[in-house]
């Protein structure tokens, strides 16, 4: 099996009521690939490189859903429009 292939299949492992997971594998890196289900205006994609020492790792999947619950933080944190820290553009 593949890294890639490796990846894929731990991914499918995890279904999200609003999120897509996914993966590619770019440049030789395997990404974890993020996006909404119902894509909208102003929303992007999340790439994520997972390296090649977590993938062959024996606590891979472990270790895997650590990364995908941070990477999914991360992403919605991406999202917000407004915080306080950015009031002034709002004025």
């Amino acid at each position: 099996m593949t890294a890639l292939e490796k990846v894929q299949a731990e991914i499918a492992r995890y279904d999200h009521a609003l999120l897509r997971f996914s993966a590619r594998e770019r440049d030789g890196v395997i990404e974890l690939v993020i996006d909404l289900k119902q894509p909208t205006a102003g929303t992007h994609r999340y790439y994520a490189p997972i390296h090649q020492r977590d993938i062959d790792h024996s606590q891979f999947a472990w270790t895997f859903q650590r990364y995908l619950y941070d990477c999914m933080h991360d992403y919605l944190v991406e999202m917000f429009l407004q915080t306080p820290k950015n009031k002034d553009r709002w004025k």
